[in-house]
């Protein structure tokens, strides 16, 4: 039941951000003075709406997003009636427009600015200093961390039911318990303990650790487990030893601040999320072979891009696991993935409206400086072939992704 509730409220939250999208668009056009006529929450059949003003506001009947009609977005627009002409959107300055126009990822990038905040004052930001990479990670202390079980394949997923136990939990281990020896051989380093636990043969070892500044000893049931080598994580798996933890590292994963610290805090990480995005877009076109294989009964890659259902069942799943901050967090990276992908310079996308703007308007300035007559707007019917184009491959895309999310959905908890 929890999980249920969980897809839909991130679903809700969803469609509260697409609204205020559209409710961007709507203010600052009103306040520039152009015409609104329509401000609607979904798709479809109109469930309920009324009249204030020029505008009309109400609900449909699908709740898969939602539109703002401003009059005149481009000169080919039929819409515009009789003595409206002047409030036509495509007649506004080029800032207005671009205004109006971002207004909606400006929407998206605040709901996440104002999320990260109060998650900074409440929960806390992961920590920029935290061990990211391998070689960061090999070398802090070998401290561990008690794992639910082993994964004897050499996949990366949840426990699930049938699998073994940690033999360091079935040992008597703890968390925080700072490993210095398997079988007499010394450990100063998670990388050192990785590779002496591997070497030794599966079966019964002598672990020796510290727990509280005071020494103690173990004896652990290693488990045998199918792993790619360390050196070459794609490599042939092989028959190794595992303990059955893993790292707990020696500086903390995330940092509470106060309400004037965390708008830095905020800044900082909006800008590393904005790297992350933007490496995120680039490899979506080479994640689409491996979203076929997903479908085709594949592994599904943990890396290949969600869907809104995708997204869905990821905040179920938090829900059902008390793991909001998880949750808030998916909700930010989404928000933020939406702003910035929707102003990319393609028709449909908001983003194509402003490239056309600008490129009107750097235009008409050339045209001016050489002498030659203003060419004035383009015409949009002409890049029609172009914006089908788009809409095709976007649709054959999120087609894609959502089938791979209903048939074969990256997971973060077992369930």
């Amino acid at each position: 039941m929890s999980y249920l509730l969980g897809v839909v409220l991130f679903a809700l939250a969803i469609l509260i951000s697409v609204s205020l999208h559209e409710a961007g668009h709507m203010v600052t056009a009103k306040a520039f003075g152009m015409k609104v006529t329509r401000y609607f929450v979904g798709f479809g059949p109109t469930l309920w709406s009324f009249r204030r003003g020029e505008t009309e506001y109400g609900i449909k009947g699908i709740p898969l997003g939602g539109f703002c009609k401003i009059v005149g977005m481009t000169p080919q627009d039929d819409d515009v009636e009789p003595g409206d002409e002047k409030r036509a959107m495509w007649r506004y300055p080029v800032w207005k427009r671009t205004i109006v126009m971002s207004a909606g990822s400006a929407m998206h990038f605040a709901i996440a600015l104002i999320a990260l905040w109060f998650i900074a004052v409440t929960a806390g930001l992961p920590n920029p200093k935290f061990p990211t990479n391998e070689e960061q990670l090999r070398a802090e202390p070998a401290v561990i961390a008690l794992a639910p079980c082993v994964v004897v394949e050499n996949v990366n997923r949840a426990c699930q039911a049938g699998d073994p136990a940690s033999p360091a939990n079935k040992a008597q281990l703890a968390d925080g318990d700072r490993v210095t020896s398997v079988n007499g051989r010394p450990i100063s380093t998670w990388g050192d303990m990785l590779d002496v636990v591997r070497a030794t043969k599966p079966g019964t070892a002598t672990v020796t650790y510290l727990r509280d500044g005071a020494q103690g000893t173990a004896t652990v049931d290693l488990a045998s487990v199918q792993r790619a080598p360390l050196d070459d994580p794609k490599g042939t798996p092989s028959a190794v030893s595992a303990l059955g933890v893993l790292l707990q590292p020696s500086t903390p994963t995330r940092i509470e601040y106060g309400p004037v610290a965390a708008f830095g805090a905020t800044a900082d990480f909006t800008g590393n999320m904005a790297v992350q995005t933007a490496h995120a877009m680039q490899r979506i076109p080479q994640k689409v072979p491996a979203l076929w294989n997903a479908i085709t009964g594949g592994e599904r890659d943990m890396d290949t891009p969600i869907s809104v259902v995708g997204a869905s069942r990821l905040g179920g799943e938090a829900v059902e696991n008390n793991a909001w901050l998880v949750f808030f967090m998916l909700f930010v990276s989404l928000n933020f993935f939406i702003g910035v992908f929707n102003l990319l310079p393609l028709l449909p996308l908001d983003g194509g409206h402003i490239a056309i703007a600008w490129f009107e308007r750097v235009r008409s300035w050339l045209y001016a400086r050489i002498g030659r007559t203003d060419p004035g707007r383009v015409d949009y019917l002409k890049l029609m072939p172009l914006t089908y184009a788009v809409i095709l491959v976007g649709g054959v895309f999120t087609l894609l992704t959502v089938t791979a999310d209903v048939v074969n959905p990256i997971t973060l908890f077992s369930r």
